[in-house]
């Protein structure tokens, strides 16, 4: 895919997923925002990242992992470091304990972030601290609605909301302010329990009936459906379904097939905003269920290219 005229914008969280098990621990890079970026990348699609990360030897890391991978960063220096997500077995199922440095996650909107996301024909946004109600209007009047250029994945953890039912209120509130002005919105199962409390066809119709362009909802072993409002692309009430993609070999790490979906989808979004004309939407939800297939037959969370 040739998407050489314009650098899609990712905003979210990059940080060290610090792994331990019986025998020890294992550092990697990772983080939604940058798992995004990397397979925006990986799919042939020029990204810039703006996280928060410290001025640390685990922010050299994050470099370092995007520069391999063709990213450009615009970074916030972290004044508490570079965050970590520290993956613990609870009953043989992962549970994740975030870092203070990780919970702040904010960006600072430096300019020349401001000129990132003024140049940026998408901005994509993965792991926002949609609580925080400054930074929430920040985003929004920074990135303004003309043209409509949001994409979103509020990619909820409870290890970012500590605050209990209050602070998830809050972000509920400022995660459905975005994205009643936003092109398309990804959310699942599990976002809907903790954020919503409701069922997932339930908020996927609520955020349409507010605004939202598009409701991309992923359903883990039934795939993912796709309902789009009458403002996007001129498309009236379009709802696609779409199964697991089939592909060699056994599933090994589920990590980062949400975060490959959604790098997929922005990347057809960016094709048609590059060529004016209605997204092929049948062939873009197909194109990303064959991405996330690929994804979770190997470790780790980066984007795979299915064969």
């Amino acid at each position: 895919m040739d998407t050489t005229d314009g650098r899609v914008a990712v905003l979210g969280d990059a940080l060290i997923d610090e792994l331990r098990t019986d025998s020890g621990s294992t550092d990697h890079v990772g983080g939604a925002g940058l798992n995004v970026a990397v397979g925006l990348s990986r799919l042939g699609v020029p990204t810039t990242l703006l996280a928060s990360i410290g001025d640390d030897g685990d922010g050299e890391s994050i470099r370092a992992f995007l520069a391999e991978h063709g990213v450009e960063l615009v970074a916030t220096i972290n004044p508490l470091g570079t965050g970590r997500a520290v993956s613990l077995r609870v009953d043989g199922e992962p549970s994740y304990v975030f870092t203070d440095a990780a919970v702040a996650r904010g960006l600072d909107f430096s300019p020349e972030q401001l000129a990132v996301l003024d140049a940026a024909p998408v901005v994509a946004v993965s792991s926002y601290p949609f609580d925080d109600a400054p930074l929430t209007d920040r985003l929004l009047r920074v990135v303004g609605t003309d043209p409509v250029r949001l994409v979103v994945d509020p990619n909820p953890r409870p290890g970012f909301l500590p605050g209990g039912a209050a602070q998830i209120a809050d972000f509920a509130a400022g995660f459905e302010r975005v994205a009643a002005s936003a092109l398309l919105v990804k959310i699942g199962d599990d976002d809907a329990e903790l954020v919503a409390g409701r069922s997932l066809d339930d908020w996927q119709e609520a955020l349409l009936a507010a605004g939202t362009g598009g409701v991309l909802a992923t359903r883990g072993s039934a795939g993912a459906s796709l309902a789009l409002g009458a403002s996007a692309d001129g498309t009236d009430g379009t709802a696609l379904t779409r199964g697991i993609s089939s592909a060699e070999g056994e599933v090994v790490d589920t990590m980062g097939a949400g975060d490959a979906t959604f790098a997929s989808i922005v990347a057809s979004l960016l094709a048609e905003r590059r060529e004016p004309g209605s997204v092929d939407w049948p062939a873009a939800l197909e194109g990303a269920m064959d991405v996330a297939a690929a994804t979770v037959r190997a470790p780790g969370a980066l984007l795979r290219l299915p064969r």
